[in-house]
């Protein structure tokens, strides 16, 4: 069985893991600002601005599927486990998304910005957490050992 990562290389592999999450991150988000303006500019797709983001918004969402899986987590575990799992955090990200700016704008009448911000940084927080010890564990069991 693999050995646990000596304490003083843990934070050193998670830097890694971070930076490694936010550059697919990043690409993720590059990718579904332009796929959107170009799905919705398609006179050949012929999709409204809500749609268009929407398929913007799955195909980002699969290739962040396969980034995490193969370049940020490194996992050799199924599909047929880990991207269910990966879909239903996603929906909730997605549900995160709509009620946080409703329930606070509406409901408690706050500016936009602090939904937007709160979204913003509890939403990539959560999917960090949730992929390192939910979706993508099997990888973590197998290369780290127990925790």
């Amino acid at each position: 069985m693999p050995v646990s990562p000596a304490p003083e290389n843990r934070p050193v592999a998670g830097a890694k893991l971070l930076g490694r999450f936010a550059s697919v991150g990043l690409v993720a988000t590059i990718l579904y600002a332009v796929l959107t303006a170009i799905f919705a500019r398609s006179d050949w797709l012929g999709l409204a601005p809500v749609e268009a983001s929407l398929a913007a918004y799955a195909a980002a969402a699969l290739f962040s599927y396969l980034a995490h899986k193969s370049f940020t987590f490194m996992s050799a575990g199924s599909h047929r486990s880990q991207a269910p799992r990966f879909v239903l955090l996603t929906i909730a990200g997605l549900a995160m998304a709509y009620a946080a700016p409703y329930l606070l704008t509406v409901t408690f009448g706050l500016p936009l910005a602090v939904p937007v911000l709160l979204t913003s940084l509890a939403i990539p927080a959560l999917n960090l957490l949730v992929l390192d010890r939910w979706v993508f564990a099997e990888r973590r069991l197998r290369d780290d050992g127990p925790s």
